[in-house]
């Protein structure tokens, strides 16, 4: 599986200083994560089926170093958190510029919903099982049900 995702910084990614403006960072680690849950199997064709979607309930931004424009960027994504049956999760995405300096680190902490109920929802135990391949980091800790 791979847990990478790379892109290009375009001018619409940039602010007033001409460098990725600080919202882009999320949009990269959200691309990241639907890419990589894509792999999984977990496309938004069988979210729309079953009538669910991830949903976030923090991300947290840590900028390290400038990316400015046509610079290729990785982001990264490791589960650093998650409840046995993928309920509950945390995410960290690691994003590097062309150079391989690391440019930021995006934490996000999540849920699946259901989107016609808008309560939160758990996965059917296939996709949970998909879902348990993840990447997980060297400081991974299973969360208690």
């Amino acid at each position: 599986m791979n847990n990478t995702y790379e892109g290009k910084v375009m001018w619409s990614h940039l602010d007033a200083n001409m460098h990725l403006r600080h919202s882009a960072y999320a949009d990269f680690a959200a691309q990241a994560r639907i890419a990589v849950l894509d792999s999984l199997g977990l496309d938004f064709k069988v979210f729309q089926k079953l009538q669910i979607g991830p949903i976030l309930f923090r991300e947290e931004l840590v900028y390290l170093r400038e990316v400015g424009i046509n610079d290729n960027i990785k982001v990264t994504l490791e589960l650093t958190k998650s409840r046995p049956d993928g309920s509950r999760w945390s995410i960290r995405h690691e994003i590097y510029r062309g150079d391989g300096v690391k440019a930021a680190v995006v934490n996000v902490d999540g849920a699946w919903i259901d989107i016609v109920k808008r309560k939160l929802a758990q996965l059917p135990e296939d996709l949970a099982e998909k879902f348990s391949h993840l990447t997980k980091s060297k400081d991974y800790e299973e969360l208690s049900a």
